[in-house]
């Protein structure tokens, strides 16, 4: 990447391996909710991924094609979630059965506007329930030092304990 600059980034993997780990948080709104997004439109997934991900340097799916993005959203084993917040996309979780029978939390996010407002961590829990619904083995993450400050004592808050770290060297471009 031209322009970039290497750094060292600590990636933390957590997991929770029971339902009863889960410390709740909710925003008690009417106004805020979560819906399934069935056949969701690639250009909504990539608005979506592109805006949740744009601070924190999630780029590896910018490049995939239509084809490719369908082919991910179609998969049986993934299903993406939507936050709304008075009709307005807020942001998104995926889930992805893997095939050791875990549920993991593939990607995690809220639209920079909806920042320090409790939604992560009102997201965080509809996200832990829902995996959990799936009877899986466990449900896991990981974060890393890209991404936002907020993620990994969330994480922990909520109830996931980590279980691994790799520290490895990305390219990120520079402040301009």
């Amino acid at each position: 990447m031209s322009g970039g600059r290497a750094v060292e980034v600590t990636r933390t993997y957590l997991q929770m391996t029971r339902p009863g780990q889960l410390h709740p948080a909710r925003v008690q709104d009417p106004a805020v909710r979560v819906e399934r997004a069935r056949r969701c439109p690639v250009s909504f997934y990539r608005f979506l991924y592109r805006e949740v991900g744009r601070l924190y340097h999630w780029v590896d799916r910018l490049s995939w094609s239509d084809e490719q993005v369908r082919a991910h959203l179609d998969q049986e084993a993934l299903s993406l979630w939507v936050l709304h917040v008075e009709g307005s996309p807020a942001g998104f979780f995926e889930l992805l059965r893997q095939g050791d029978g875990s549920v993991e939390i593939a990607y995690f996010g809220l639209l920079p506007e909806f920042h320090g407002r409790g939604l992560g961590k009102h997201l965080l829990t509809e996200a832990v329930e829902r995996a959990w619904t799936e009877r899986p083995s466990r449900v896991w993450l990981h974060t890393c030092t890209l991404d936002d400050p907020a993620a990994l004592p969330n994480y922990t808050a909520r109830g996931f304990e980590a279980f691994k770290q790799e520290t490895y060297l990305a390219t990120v471009p520079d402040p301009a």
